[in-house]
C-alpha cells in the first residue's frame, strides 16, 4: 500500500511539474524570424493588413489539417523540387513576396485552390487563381489560359507568340505537400513557355502555414 502511494506521489508530482512548465510557457511571444519581427506589414487597396502568429501558446493546428492519411492518389506526396528551374520557397518568402507584390513589383502570388477552399481561410494579400483556370486537365482551354497570361500575368501576345520579357514572377501555393493543385497550374504555365525562374512553388501551402499559427484570412 505505500509502495503504491509513493508511485502516485510521483506520478502526481511529475503531472504538476509538466503543468507548471505548461504554464511558464503561456503568454510568451511569438514572432515571425530571427530577431523581433513581430509582424508582416502591407496595404491591399488603401486597407493596411498584417500577417502575425497566433500568440497562444497552446494553440493547434485547424482541424482540415489534421489528417495524416489522405488517399493517394489523388493527394499523393509532391516532390521537393517540382520542375528544373522552379524555385521552392517556405513561409519566410512567401510573404516577402507578398510585400513586394503589394509594394508594386510586378508580383503575383496566388492561390491555386478552388473557389471554396480558399472562401474557407487564404493567406491574406493574394489572389485567387484556382487551378482550374490554369489546368487544360481540368478544362481550361487555350484561350482561357491565354488570357489570364496576357490579362493578369503581364504576358504580351502577337500574333499567337508569347512574349514573356515583362512577365510577373508567380508565387503558387495550394493545401500543401499533399496537394497537387498549385503543380498542375505550374506544369500548364511551364508548358506554355512561361520562364521557370519567374515562378517559385511555396510546397507546405496552407498545410504548413497552418502548422505555424500564421494569419489566414475568410
Amino acid at each position: 500500500m505505500i509502495k503504491s502511494s509513493k508511485i502516485l506521489l510521483g506520478l502526481s508530482f511529475a503531472a504538476l511539474l509538466a503543468t507548471s512548465g505548461t504554464a511558464s510557457a503561456e503568454g510568451k511571444p511569438v514572432g515571425i524570424g530571427s530577431g523581433d519581427q513581430m509582424s508582416a506589414d502591407f496595404t491591399v487597396n488603401g486597407t493596411k493588413m498584417s500577417i502575425t502568429r497566433n500568440q497562444n501558446n497552446g494553440n493547434i493546428i485547424d482541424e482540415k489539417f489534421n489528417k495524416t492519411s489522405r488517399p493517394c492518389p489523388p493527394f499523393c506526396i509532391q516532390p521537393a523540387i517540382l520542375a528544373p528551374g522552379v524555385e521552392t520557397i517556405a513561409e519566410l518568402e512567401v510573404i516577402s513576396y507578398i510585400q513586394s507584390m503589394h509594394n508594386g513589383d510586378p508580383v503575383i502570388v496566388q492561390d491555386s485552390r478552388t473557389e471554396d477552399w480558399h472562401a474557407r481561410g487564404h493567406i491574406p494579400g493574394t489572389v485567387s487563381i484556382p487551378w482550374t483556370k490554369l489546368a487544360t486537365k481540368a478544362g481550361a482551354t487555350i484561350i482561357d489560359i491565354s488570357e489570364i497570361m496576357v490579362d493578369q500575368f503581364g504576358v504580351k501576345e502577337v500574333e499567337g507568340i508569347f512574349d514573356f520579357s515583362d512577365a510577373k514572377t508567380l508565387v503558387l501555393y495550394c493545401n500543401g505537400m499533399w496537394c497537387g493543385q498549385s503543380p498542375a497550374s505550374i506544369k500548364t504555365l511551364l508548358s506554355f513557355g512561361y520562364p521557370a525562374h519567374k515562378i517559385k512553388w511555396y510546397r507546405g501551402g496552407m498545410q504548413d502555414w497552418e502548422v505555424l499559427g500564421l494569419t489566414s484570412v475568410k
